[in-house]
This record gives structure tokens, C-alpha cells and sequence, in this order.
């Protein structure tokens, strides 16, 4: 038993495997046998009946043969091979030979391959076949139509076709000989051939059929718009060149004869039918028309312009010549009270300068109005040009106007904060004087003298002839920080000079009952009246602090209800 057992697990193991092996190779089988029937039931019997109602001549007869030929091959020697290997496969597999049968296999689908490219091939060659033949009947029919379509305009319009008639008429000529070789072909069966006729007709009617719609339009244009074109502009030319204007500098004369000669050439190049580049250039062409146009009207619409501006930009160079020239006599006037930065005391004498400058490019250019020798475009730029600048110094001479007059408003503020910084002086300095203190310290008595002195500078400075003003603010706006931190300093002072009394008078409480406390407040009281006033306050803070936290505050509390009831 001990060997019997390990021999039937063996044994069953190789059966089951064999089992599977033999059910892959019987699908591998009936896999085949499917591609061979769908190969057999290819429609191609039916699709050669259907090439049997074409012209069974030439190249349909020979094709028709080869693919007969082709099919009977397959039908009637291999697949009766495939067969019989299909079946020695089949006996292979149930003897359990199973390299053997892989191998017919393999040998199966090489053929089998081969046969279905064989039929596939066929099946494509016929229905491009009788595609064709049906393409070629419908597509020539059209392309025959057109043709008839063409002769009939070119018969019922010879005239809108001018010199171009005999070209159009042999390149429609052309088509015929194709027509006759497409026929030809159709009859003996060679519908392949008959094909590319179709294909070569079709590019060449797409390039000719569009030029009977296109040639009448352009030889219009090219023979009667474009030349009417080119008389209108040069009668408007005329008659503006009549009425003053100047134009000479379009060389519109020159332009439109060589548009004229090159109208000769486009002609000649409709008549060999080289129509795309033709209609490109006669529109470009076309668009040089309506340049021109614009540009005489640019030249109608400027000289109005001149005429209706030129007298008001010399009422205007006068206008503004007189104001700079005020502006200069009070410039000059006020300068023997003021001084006036370098820069600004050139402005008027500079303004005029310019303003001359302007009097001589506009007589220069009312002469050339005169003189009828300038196009009025080029006169309209200039005249505007000269306008922006008198708009310029006009704007410049009023805000050095309103400067000169803010002088002496100026003057009278820088007078007004003089006296408002005297007097913060004076109630600081009474301030100081009336509080109930020792004395004032040693170094708010330095900044008192330092205020006093910036004071008395932008004072002197307000004293001299002519005015400095921008000096005069600078000493008033260094006098005015000054007297502002002066004053605040002492506000300061004063604060801490009562916060010092009420603490020590806080503190007085705590004399008896704590020795270094009273000790601590004593030098508070020492440093007060040696007007050390930050140095008592810090004492006396830190005395009662150390006793009773939070007290300070407490106090600083009181001291603000007491000062805002002040």
C-alpha cells in the first residue's frame, strides 16, 4: 500500500493533465474549423454574378478569370486539404499525440491564413470593381452636364468673355477627347482605366468650370470699373489741384499710369485664363483705389480744417503772448519783495522765448498757405502742433501766475504761525511758571532757549527784502517741532510733578509702620527738591510698590480725575 497509493495520485495526476490538454487542442480545433467555414461562406459567388451584368470585356474578363481561378483553388484543393488535416489532427488529439497534432495545427492556420487573404483579396478587388463602374456613370454624368452647361454660356455670353472666348473655347474642347476614351474604355470593361479618366477630369474641371463665373467679372473690372476708377480720381485731382491744393506728394499721376499699364498685362493673363493671381491683384489694386480716395479726402478735410483754425491759433499766439508777458512784468515786480527760486525766475523769459519761436513757424506756415506749395495735411499736422504748445505755455503761465499770487498769502500764513508759535511759547513758559514746583530743570530751560531761538530765526527771516519764502518755511517748520516738543515736555514734567506729590502723600501712610519705606521716600523727596523730578517719581514709585502692588495705578487714576476736572 505504501507504494500503491503514491503511484495512483501519480497516475491520476498525469490523466487529469492529459485531459486538459487534449480540451485546449479541441478548442484549438473547433477554433479553425469556425475561420475555415467563415472563409467557405464568403459572399463571393454573389459578387462576381454582379460583375457578370458588367461589360465582361478586357480588364473585367481578365480579373473575372483570375478571381474564378482564385476562388475554384480554394474551394476545391484546399479546403478538402484543410479538411484532412483537420481530421489527422483530430485523431492525433484523441490518441493523445498531442506534439504531433500541434503541429498539424499550426500547418492548419498557415493555409487557412493564405486561403482567407486569398478570398479577402478578391472580395475588395470586386467591390472596388463595381464601385468604380458606378462612381464613373454617376460622377461622369455630372462632369458631362457641367460641360454642356459651359458651352451653352460661352455660346449665349461670347461678349462678357472678350479675347478670352477661343481659350475658353479649346480648353472646353479638351474635355471631349476624354469623354470619347471614358466611353471606350466602359465598353470593353476596363472601368479601372475608365476611373483615372474620371479622377483627372473631375481636377481639371474644378480648375476650369469656376473661371466662366470668375472671367466675365474680372475683365469687367479690369475693363471698365478699374479705368472708370482711375478717371474719376484723376478728374477730382484736377479739379482740387484747380482749387489750391497740393498733391504732389501722393504721385497719384505716376501711380495711376502704372496701374493703367499693368491693367494691359492682367488682361493679357485672363486671356491665357491665369485667373487666380489675377483676382488677387485686381482686388489689391481695388484697395489702392479707395487709398487714394481717402487721401484726397484726407487733404479736403485738412484744408478745412486750416481755414477754420488758422486765424483762431493766431488770436490765440497773440492771446497767450500778452498773458506771458503780464506774467513777466509781475514776475519782475514781485521779485523786489520775494525771492523766487532760479528755475521759477526763468519761466516767464523762457515762455517767451519759446512763444517766439512758435510766431515764426506760424508765419512760416501761413506763408506756405499762401504760397499753395504744402499739402494741407502736412499744414493741419503743424497748425496742430503749434496749438498743443500754446495750450502748454498757457497752462505753465497760469500756474506761475497762482504762485506768484499764493506768495503773499503764503507770507501772511508763515506770519500767522509765527505768532501762534510765539504765544504756545508764552503759555508754556507761564505754564511752567505758575505750577507749585521747585524750580524749572536745567534742561527744559535749554529747550525753552532752543524754541525761542528757532522762533526768533524764521522771525528774521520773515524781516528780509526781497522774501525768501521757501527759506521762511523751512525755519517755521524746524520752529514748529521745536515749540511742540517744548510743550509737550513740559506738559510731561508737570504730569510726573503732581504723580510724585500724590505718591509720596500715599506713601506717608507707610512711614511708621515700614522704616525702609520711609527711608526710600525721603530720597524721593530729596531728589524733588534738587529738580531731579524723573528720578523722585521712580523712588517714590518703587517705595510704595514694594509695599502695596498696584498702587501706582491707583494713582495715576486719581491724578487724571483730578486733571480733567482742572
Amino acid at each position: 500500500m505504501k507504494y500503491i497509493i503514491p503511484a495512483v495520485i501519480i497516475l491520476l495526476v498525469i490523466a487529469v493533465f492529459a485531459f486538459i490538454i487534449r480540451r485546449k487542442h479541441n478548442t484549438e480545433i473547433e477554433r479553425l474549423e469556425h475561420e475555415k467555414h467563415q472563409i467557405q461562406n464568403k459572399p463571393i459567388l454573389e459578387e462576381m454574378t454582379k460583375v457578370k451584368q458588367l461589360n465582361m470585356n478586357g480588364q473585367t474578363e481578365e480579373m473575372f478569370e483570375r478571381w474564378r481561378n482564385t476562388w475554384t483553388e480554394v474551394m476545391d484543393v484546399q479546403m478538402p486539404k484543410i479538411d484532412v488535416l483537420l481530421f489527422d489532427a483530430e485523431e492525433n488529439i484523441d490518441k493523445f499525440i498531442f506534439p504531433k497534432a500541434s503541429k498539424i495545427e499550426k500547418e492548419i492556420q498557415v493555409l487557412i491564413s493564405s486561403c482567407d487573404e486569398k478570398m479577402s483579396g478578391i472580395l475588395k478587388e470586386l467591390e472596388e470593381l463595381i464601385g468604380s463602374e458606378e462612381k464613373n456613370r454617376i460622377e461622369m454624368e455630372q462632369l458631362k452636364e457641367q460641360h454642356r452647361a459651359a458651352r451653352k454660356t460661352l455660346l449665349a455670353h461670347q461678349y462678357s468673355f472678350g479675347d478670352a472666348l477661343p481659350a475658353l473655347e479649346t480648353e472646353l474642347e479638351s474635355f471631349i477627347p476624354d469623354f470619347e476614351e471614358f466611353d471606350k474604355l466602359t465598353e470593353t470593361g476596363n472601368y479601372l482605366s475608365a476611373r483615372e479618366i474620371v479622377i483627372t477630369l473631375q481636377e481639371k474641371g474644378k480648375e476650369f468650370f469656376p473661371k466662366l463665373h470668375e472671367i466675365p467679372t474680372i475683365l469687367t473690372e479690369i475693363q471698365n470699373k478699374i479705368p472708370g476708377t482711375i478717371h474719376e480720381l484723376r478728374n477730382g485731382q484736377k479739379e482740387m489741384e484747380e482749387s489750391s491744393y497740393y498733391l504732389q506728394h501722393l504721385e497719384m499721376t505716376k501711380k495711376l499710369e502704372e496701374i493703367e499699364a499693368e491693367l494691359v498685362d492682367l488682361k493679357a493673363a485672363v486671356v491665357d485664363l491665369q485667373v487666380d493671381k489675377t483676382i488677387i491683384r485686381v482686388e489689391e489694386i481695388k484697395d489702392e483705389m479707395e487709398t487714394f480716395y481717402d487721401l484726397l479726402e484726407k487733404e479736403v478735410l485738412a484744408k478745412k480744417y486750416v481755414d477754420q483754425h488758422k486765424d483762431h491759433t493766431a488770436s490765440r499766439l497773440r492771446e497767450v503772448t500778452t498773458v506771458t508777458r503780464a506774467v513777466s512784468a509781475e514776475a519782475a515786480y514781485v521779485q523786489q519783495s520775494y525771492r523766487l527760486p532760479e528755475k521759477e525766475a526763468e519761466i516767464p523769459q523762457s515762455c517767451l522765448k519759446e512763444l517766439e519761436d512758435l510766431a515764426k513757424k506760424f508765419d512760416l506756415l501761413s506763408s506756405r498757405v499762401e504760397e499753395e506749395q504744402s499739402a494741407y495735411s502736412s499744414l493741419q499736422e503743424e497748425l496742430n502742433e503749434i496749438a498743443e504748445e500754446l495750450d502748454r505755455l498757457y497752462e505753465e503761465q497760469d500756474r506761475f501766475a497762482d504762485r506768484l499770487k499764493n506768495l503773499r498769502i503764503d507770507e501772511n500764513k508763515a506770519r500767522e504761525k509765527l505768532d501762534e508759535l510765539k504765544h504756545i511759547l508764552h503759555d508754556t513758559d507761564r505754564m511752567l511758571q505758575k505750577a507749585n514746583i521747585p524750580g524749572i530743570p536745567e534742561d527744559m530751560d535749554v529747550r525753552l532757549e532752543e524754541a525761542e531761538e528757532h522762533i526768533y530765526v524764521a522771525m528774521q527771516s520773515l524781516q528780509e527784502v526781497p522774501l525768501n519764502m521757501t527759506l521762511v518755511d523751512n525755519y517755521l517748520e524746524k520752529a514748529e517741532a521745536c515749540m511742540e516738543e517744548v510743550h509737550k515736555r513740559a506738559k510731561e514734567m508737570l504730569e510726573n510733578v503732581l504723580l510724585t506729590e500724590k505718591i509720596i502723600q500715599y506713601g506717608n501712610r507707610y512711614r511708621t509702620s515700614h522704616p525702609h519705606i520711609h527711608a526710600r521716600l525721603l530720597e524721593a523727596e530729596e531728589a524733588f527738591r534738587q529738580l531731579r523730578y524723573a528720578k523722585a517719581l521712580e523712588d517714590a514709585a518703587t517705595a510704595v510698590e514694594e509695599v502695596e502692588p498696584g498702587a501706582l495705578k491707583k494713582i495715576e487714576v486719581i491724578v487724571k480725575e483730578e486733571a480733567w476736572r482742572t
